[in-house]
């Protein structure tokens, strides 16, 4: 049987995000996108031969209750709504989709208004992955957890592996014959920064590379902030011959404090991101990157309401995928 087209699968074939697949697909007309982008979009929607799931009847249809704490603010909130959306369709029930701004009193209104249709369940999701408080009105209700967790309870969740994601984008660079590889992080409240940070050293560990604390750059988000932390890691006396970046604005910001110091990528400096944004192919060279399984995610909570199975895991990482572009090559010498 031949395995039915997602929204990753146009996202990797068009050279474009998740999110900017779903703005195409569901035809957000402000969403910033050049028609060119559109248009590659459309065209490898039409070669893969991918389709929506049809619309279920409304009568009597069961709801699915997404409580989101943003939408706006972020890239992957589309793969979400539409990962969830799809799987929901399949399942012949109706998504509804709340954004609370993480609001418990919005929460609780939200949930009070669900209890009012003929709710199948609620799945609670944060943009950034992190334990959460639910609110007191989630329980008696059947739930599960997208990108977020409880220190202590039972209601099942489903986050991406980010231990396994930086092991494995350390070790690409490790493949290439890097040896000198240094990491940009997160800001350190993040559970992805530390996971991801856990796993490049794993990388190393499992290579016999000694962690050297010199090449651990200072934590980074934006672009500007990525080529500050660069610029100190690229000037030091034994500089690296490759960057993990927390994140592709981080890796924009090390091409730029490349750029900066007369270093050509990838021969002089191996770089690769994470998140697959929108600007990873369009770098020069083209960003080799890590994908968030956002979507992937999203059909799982769907399907773990809908389809309870007995001794279901109640705990699920999901990988993330390698997209491999230009952005890595062996060290010089």
């Amino acid at each position: 049987m031949t395995k039915r087209a997602t929204l990753a699968d146009i996202a990797r074939r068009a050279g474009v995000s998740q999110a900017t697949v779903s703005l195409v697909l569901n035809g957000v007309a402000n969403a910033r996108i050049a028609e060119s982008t559109r248009a590659r979009v459309q065209a490898v929607t039409a070669e893969l031969g991918y389709t929506r799931k049809a619309s279920v009847q409304q009568g009597g249809a069961p709801v699915i209750g997404l409580l989101i704490d943003e939408v706006v603010t972020t890239p992957f909130a589309p793969p979400f709504i539409e990962g969830a959306r799809l799987e929901a369709a399949a399942h012949g029930a109706l998504l509804l989709v709340c954004c609370t701004g993480g609001n418990p009193a919005v929460e609780t209104a939200a949930l009070a208004s669900l209890r009012a249709t003929r709710l199948a369940g609620v799945i609670y999701a944060s943009l950034v992955t992190r334990a959460v408080q639910p609110p007191a009105a989630l329980d008696g209700l059947p739930a599960v957890l997208l990108n977020c967790h409880v220190a202590r309870g039972t209601l099942p969740y489903v986050v991406p592996g980010d231990v396994l994601a930086g092991f494995t984008a350390t070790y690409a660079l490790l493949r290439a014959g890097h040896r000198r590889i240094a990491h940009i992080p997160g800001e350190a409240w993040g559970e992805a920064a530390r996971d991801r940070a856990l796993g490049y050293r794993r990388a190393l560990a499992s290579a016999d590379v000694p962690f050297d604390p010199a090449l651990m750059g200072a934590p980074a988000w934006t672009a500007e902030s990525g080529r500050t932390s660069a610029l100190a890691l690229l000037t030091q006396a034994e500089p690296p011959t490759a960057i993990f970046c927390f994140n592709d604005r981080v890796a924009l910001g090390v091409y730029e404090a490349a750029a900066e110091l007369g270093l050509r990528l990838p021969d002089d400096l191996s770089v690769i991101g994470f998140d697959n944004d929108d600007i990873a192919a369009t770098l020069q060279p083209p960003l080799t990157t890590m994908v968030l399984p956002h979507d992937d995610m999203a059909r799982w909570a769907v399907d773990r309401l809908l389809s309870p199975a007995r001794n279901a895991p109640l705990r699920m990482k999901l990988e993330c995928e390698l997209v491999e572009r230009a952005s890595i090559t062996a060290p010089r010498g």
